[in-house]
């Protein structure tokens, strides 16, 4: 029931939804004042939440800074989340998405010997079935690849963070890992809920993220602080998941 709920709550935390109802409000409304007043929230609504400036220096708060990978201590398990691609159904292949960095990194800091062993932990955060089972379908490309087999796990039952984390236990569990030194390998908006929800696991890993959207120093264009961008919406979205979705974690004691 939780996880269905959670991608209801989600929908509804898009800023575009936002400034729909605002829109439709004003259209449907008979008072003059009120027709104006939630027009021109619409508007500023749609202003604020296109700014590439400010929706930056907002996700700058909450991300998990990126680093080197030569700054990156050796570990024996790199732990990589789902949530990296989509299944193509015409073509019976996994496509790569803004979060497939995750599976990049991953493999460079295998083959820069900074960890021992992949495991890829997920299967699909879908309600229906669209075909996509991540953790399964990554393990049988990387073998096509001449991937080493002893040195790649998988855990193919969860669907959302928490899950991640109880059943990536279980895996290390299983295979007498649970003394071993992890390293949590996410993207940077998703790094700070992801990290806490392993540890109250008890899987006490170190953090490594990916695609990260803030770089330091920073480094802005006038575009950035004038022209609208529909893209931010997205981002939007993705902040507002993260912090509310770290918000109910906390409240069902998941971290």
């Amino acid at each position: 029931m939780f996880f269905i709920l959670s991608k209801v709550l989600y929908f509804l935390l898009s800023p575009f939804t936002w400034i729909l109802i605002l829109l439709i409000f004003s259209a449907v409304l008979n008072k003059a004042k009120l027709k104006k007043l939630f027009f021109v929230s619409s508007i500023c609504c749609l202003f604020f939440f296109s700014n590439s400036f400010i929706v930056l220096e907002i996700t700058r708060l909450w991300e998990i800074p990126s680093c080197s990978i030569a700054s990156v201590k050796k570990h024996d398990i790199g732990i990589i989340l789902g949530g990296m691609a989509e299944f193509d159904r015409n073509s019976k292949r996994l496509s790569l998405r803004r979060g497939g960095d995750r599976i990049w990194q991953g493999l460079n800091l295998y083959y820069a010997k900074k960890i021992d062993k992949v495991l890829i932990s997920g299967d699909n955060g879908y309600i229906t079935d669209k075909g996509l089972h991540e953790a399964d379908q990554f393990k049988k490309n990387l073998l096509l690849f001449k991937f080493p087999k002893d040195d790649l796990l998988i855990e193919t039952n969860s669907r959302n963070t928490y899950e991640n984390a109880v059943e990536t236990f279980n895996v290390l569990k299983k295979n007498k890992f649970l003394n071993k030194k992890t390293i949590l390998v996410t993207s940077g908006l998703h790094m700070r809920r992801a990290r806490a929800t392993f540890l109250k696991a008890g899987i006490n890993c170190s953090v490594f993220s990916t695609d990260n959207y803030t770089q330091t120093p920073r480094s802005y264009t006038i575009g950035q602080f004038l022209i609208p961008n529909v893209d931010n919406f997205n981002l939007w979205h993705s902040l507002l998941k993260e912090i509310v979705g770290y918000f109910f974690y906390y409240l069902m004691g998941y971290l």
